[in-house]
């Protein structure tokens, strides 16, 4: 057995099944391998920012980890960006890269460099494997490391020689993820329910790990316990939904700058924040705190690192989000008087009126924005709306564009099938609907993306046409950078609120979308009326091939 024999063996004792890649010379003994082994599907991507997205989405989508291998120092530097995200998100990402042989390396040799120290800010743990035996004990940690909370990457550089050469003692048992489970401690659970008990106005602010911790059910418990409203992250780490939207209590993203976020906040003296990194600001506004001096805050996290890391916490709950809010209901429940249920009743009926207003609102500047052309970026999520499928999965790289429209008409009424990334580093949307698609066969994938963010990761359009991945992908093309131009505005600078724009827009010549996916083989379109656009879409729901729609949206 080689040494990537070896790394194979635990692959699969894990269960794994893809591997995304692409593959350089000081990777071959692993695409040799793979031509004998039918144990693994290799997904072949033409550039790692897309191969890298796509291990990424399949990971957050499936629960599993994203086994993703680069070629050697620069396939490893086209994917850093999308290793950041990975950071960012807590993405279970096993990333591989070859290294020159090592009877070459003291003459510095093309392709060899020191790929650990360029990964190790983004990753839990990195290394470089220099004993043939040590392959399948390296990768057995690596993969449980990347799979134990707090998640997120690892990586993995074995020598080329290393590869290809044969063990004596490989001890290939499989890797053991613990029970992720894990209550927090009961003193502290009674100590926040107490609290939260007292609350005349409490409020949850919950994030993305509410989502992966399979907690959402949980967490809609506990809001209506309290009558409490659930804020999810703002749009700088708004990846995965903590709760259905259409229900009453989901009052949506936080605001991007602190003194709106301290005005939403305001009127509640109780705050648990729950699976949230508290908080990751954009643009700097003001020296105050954005959270509300008055209000006292309770933490519960799988990663104790977030607990009261920028805000002091009254109530620090180390522990599992499903684990804890379960916890939570039931001490609540045992404590709660009538007049407290009355409470919870009023202020669940207040916010479900609230929600209906701004409901209505938002549908009336739709139907007054309906007759622009080229479409407005509402009309455009609205049409999305009326088309969708219960069980889609939505995919979002247009941060401009989506406002989030879906999750406020509650249109997601699925919060696992809603997915953002938390790093902005862009290029991310196009593969990770395509590592989407491949974890969930069974369900639609909608990947709505800016037309500057597809252009980082246009070639995973070829993996698509490639493996015959049913992804409808929608580009709201506004022809420009347009969140630089409103963060510009906001600064504020001088030249930007003139309009006066340097390199921000995506013209002379304008980028033929449609074009570009045909010369990878996928069938492209360009449309301007949204009845098109939503009869395309619903026909794509039904083909078995991608399809790209080039949507002009409002310059």
């Amino acid at each position: 057995m080689t040494g990537i024999d070896a790394f194979l063996e635990i692959l699969a004792a894990a269960g794994e099944r893809y591997i995304f890649g692409n593959p350089g010379t000081t990777e071959l003994p692993l695409t040799d391998a793979l031509a004998r082994d039918r144990r693994f599907e290799y997904i072949l991507g033409l550039q790692e920012i897309p191969v890298t997205a796509m291990a990424d989405g399949y990971a957050q989508a499936s629960g599993r980890a994203g086994v993703v291998c680069l070629h050697a120092c620069c396939g490893l530097g086209n994917a850093l960006g999308m290793i950041y995200n990975a950071h960012c998100a807590g993405t279970p990402l096993l990333i591989l890269a070859g290294q020159q042989d090592r009877r070459l390396r003291l003459g510095e040799p093309v392709l060899e460099g020191d790929t650990v120290s360029v990964v190790r800010p983004w990753t839990k743990w990195a290394v470089e494997v220099q004993l043939v035996e040590d392959i399948p004990v390296a990768t057995r940690r690596a993969y449980q490391m990347a799979r134990t909370p707090p998640t997120g990457p690892v990586f993995l550089s074995i020598p080329v020689d290393l590869q290809w050469a044969n063990g004596e003692r490989f001890d290939l048992r499989p890797p053991h993820v613990p029970d992720r489970g894990v209550r927090p401690p009961s003193s502290a659970l009674r100590e926040a329910a107490a609290l939260l008990a007292r609350a005349d106005s409490p409020a949850i602010l919950a994030g993305s790990r509410v989502a992966e911790a399979h907690a959402p059910a949980e967490l809609v418990a506990l809001a209506e316990t309290l009558g409490a409203p659930v804020y999810a992250e703002a749009g700088t780490a708004h990846g995965r939904l903590p709760m259905p939207a259409h229900h009453p209590l989901y009052a949506g993203p936080l605001p991007l700058w602190t003194p709106e976020v301290r005005q939403r906040l305001q009127p509640h003296d109780v705050l648990l924040v729950v699976g949230m990194n508290l908080l990751r600001l954009y643009l700097w506004h003001e020296a105050d705190s954005p959270l509300p001096a008055s209000a006292r805050l309770i933490h519960l996290d799988q990663n104790a690192r977030e607990i009261g890391k920028n805000f002091a916490v009254e109530v620090g709950l180390v522990g599992d989000p499903k684990a804890g809010l379960a916890e939570l209901v039931s001490l609540l429940a045992n404590r709660q008087t009538a007049e407290h249920a009355r409470q919870a009743r009023r202020r669940l009926e207040a916010a479900a009126a609230a929600r209906a207003a701004e409901q209505a609102r938002l549908r009336e500047r739709i139907e007054a924005e309906r007759p622009h052309r080229p479409l407005m970026p509402y009309v455009l999520m609205d049409t999305l709306a009326r088309v969708l499928p219960p069980r889609a999965a939505v995919v979002e790289e247009a941060v401009t564009t989506h406002h989030y429209v879906l999750e406020r008409l509650g249109v997601l009424q699925d919060p696992t099938g809603f997915f953002a990334h938390r790093g902005w580093a862009l290029g991310w949307g196009i593969g990770a609907a395509l590592g989407v698609r491949l974890a969930w066969p069974d369900r639609p994938v909608l990947a709505l993306l800016g037309d500057g963010a597809a252009l980082y990761g246009i070639q995973g359009l070829w993996t698509a046409a490639h493996y015959r991945l049913p992804v409808a992908f929608v580009i709201a093309n506004n022809a420009q950078y347009k969140i630089l131009k409103v963060c510009g505005d906001l600064m504020p600078l001088p030249e930007m609120a003139r309009k006066n724009y340097v390199a921000l827009d995506l013209t002379n010549p304008e980028i033929d979308f449609v074009s570009l996916a045909r010369a990878f083989g996928v069938e492209a379109h360009r449309v301007a009326e949204p009845d098109e656009l939503a009869d395309r879409l619903s026909s794509a729901w039904k083909d078995p091939r991608p399809i790209l729609l080039d949507v002009p949206i409002e310059r």
